[in-house]
């Protein structure tokens, strides 16, 4: 049956700031207590998602959560009204008024893994929603993420979406960041290749940063998710690149289809892991790039592999890249060696992506791949797909909602509060997604 990738796109939240909240991704830390610009994160976003779909690609739209989390405060003992509970958590604890203000939500490669029907024993397309246990501010995000899910792929004919594993260390499951899906065309049955950081017991394991994703978690989801145990492969990713910044795999390697795009020092195993692929995966490309063009640390700052690689029509594939790997003049040298080799990349796509970006996230974090045949996009809410008119509300929307800077001290403004809460009403029925924000009110 004939299938399309649908990017899912997250929109900025109006609380983005920068608070140096994700130990192990360097841009993050780095970046702390700058002052943020949501207005400008939220544009940079819609023009991505609009470029995209002008090129031809299935673009949709994923909404923010709401925040501050208040119900995350109050189960934190900060009692009162909404607003006298921000003003106790900013006088008391600004630090978890920060992580509950985090618009970490855009970021929705984090949102879930997603098993498409050819894969799927029962022939739905499964997601699994992540638990993002390893940061306090990104756990908190589940159960929201399950209702949004849910509201988004409601059809029960065609989807099933599950809740996030336990909330223990064992299950460590950070999403579609940590999977690769490879093939053919996209509505048969393809590889999918789990990667994590850690296994419990096992003995190679980060000494610097933490390993976000377990093997545990990578198993439980693929059960979950009812993948063919035929086309099932895991893999390690390398402990010494979490220890220099690369927090998730989708900083060090990108897929589409048969090709696979990663650093020589990617995985642990590589060579054998590579070999696998081959005798799985028909036509199976590697373009391995050496430690000599791009060094790891060059990758971790251009976000070179956090790309977006796509099928265009004739089938060849472009890459969406953020600007800083454009400007980088050592990884801009790889890339024209890239377009002049015999592989099918033939495009660069460039976008300023900068407030995300300083954040953490680049054009892969922003979005949730999502493959779906025919049908499946039928049962699909034709509000969230991305066109002129739904870029012109959304701009309009952005502009009216959102402020030009925001710092650490906003965030007990209660008018941020009620601001966001009036957006998000807004924005549901924008997208006619019904009532998705039950949580905070």
């Amino acid at each position: 049956m004939s299938a399309r990738e649908v990017n899912f796109d997250g929109l900025v939240g109006l609380t983005h700031h920068y608070a140096g909240l994700s130990f192990g991704n360097e841009a993050s830390t780095r970046h702390r207590f700058q002052v943020s610009s949501p207005k400008t994160a939220a544009k940079q976003g819609l023009l991505k998602m609009k470029a995209l779909a002008d090129a031809g690609f299935l673009q949709a739209v994923i909404p923010p959560l709401e925040r501050p989390n208040i119900a995350a405060l109050r189960q934190l003992g900060f009692d009162g009204s909404d607003e006298q509970v921000l003003a106790k958590a900013a006088a008391q604890a600004p630090e978890l008024l920060s992580a509950v203000s985090s618009a970490s939500s855009m970021w929705v490669a984090n949102a879930a893994t997603v098993c498409p029907s050819a894969d799927a024993l029962d022939g739905k397309v499964h997601f699994t929603v992540a638990n993002l246990n390893n940061k306090f501010h990104r756990h908190l995000e589940a159960p929201e993420t399950e209702a949004l899910l849910r509201a988004i792929f409601a059809d029960r004919d065609y989807f099933s979406v599950h809740s996030a594993l336990p909330q223990v260390a064992m299950f460590g499951d950070e999403g579609a960041a940590n999977h690769n899906r490879l093939g053919g065309e996209y509505g048969q049955p393809g590889v999918q290749l789990f990667i994590y950081g850690r296994e419990e017991g096992g003995p190679q394991r980060p000494a610097r940063y933490p390993a976000r994703q377990t093997l545990e978690a990578s198993r439980a989801v693929a059960r979950l998710n009812q993948v063919n145990p035929h086309q099932l492969v895991f893999a390690q990713q390398n402990p010494a690149v979490i220890d220099q910044g690369v927090f998730h795999n989708d900083v060090i390697a990108v897929s589409n289809r048969q090709v696979l795009f990663c650093h020589e020092e990617a995985f642990v195993g590589q060579p054998a892991l590579l070999e696998t692929l081959a005798e799985r995966v028909p036509g199976f490309m590697p373009i391995v790039v050496p430690t000599r063009a791009v060094s790891v640390e060059e990758a971790v700052r251009t976000y070179l592999f956090n790309s977006q690689l796509l099928s265009k029509a004739d089938g060849s594939m472009m890459l969406v890249l953020p600007q800083e790997a454009e400007e980088h003049a050592g990884v801009r040298g790889y890339l024209d060696e890239l377009l002049a080799a015999d592989n099918p990349i033939n495009e660069l796509r460039v976008f300023d992506l900068r407030e995300s970006m300083a954040n953490g996230g680049g054009p892969a974090c922003l979005r949730l791949r999502v493959v779906l045949n025919d049908a499946e996009q039928r049962a699909l809410n034709p509000a969230l797909m991305m066109n002129d008119q739904l870029f012109n509300t959304l701009n309009n929307w952005v502009e009216r909602y959102y402020r030009d800077r925001l710092t650490q001290a906003d965030l007990a403004d209660p008018r941020l509060l009620h601001e966001g809460r009036e957006a998000l009403d807004t924005l549901t029925q924008i997208l006619r997604l019904g009532s998705v924000y039950p949580f905070q009110r």
